[in-house]
């Protein structure tokens, strides 16, 4: 069986945790930042964890995992 590539968009936009769990980046915000409040700023400063229903999708574009 050949090797199973990485989708190249994956292994740029999430990382693994020591638990399994995928971190990514938060949407919205990158421009037009005067049309979001000050607490939608604040809250989506840093980084999330992928919500359990997508995590799978994500994990089959990884096959070896992220690393």
């Amino acid at each position: 069986m050949p090797k199973l590539k990485t989708k190249s968009g994956v292994k740029k936009r999430f990382k693994l945790t020591a638990t399994g769990l995928l971190k990514h980046g938060v949407a919205g915000k990158r421009h037009r930042l005067l049309h979001h409040n000050g607490k939608y700023i604040r809250q989506n400063r840093g980084t999330k964890v992928l919500a359990k229903a997508d995590t799978a999708a994500v994990k089959a574009w990884a096959p070896y995992g992220l690393g």
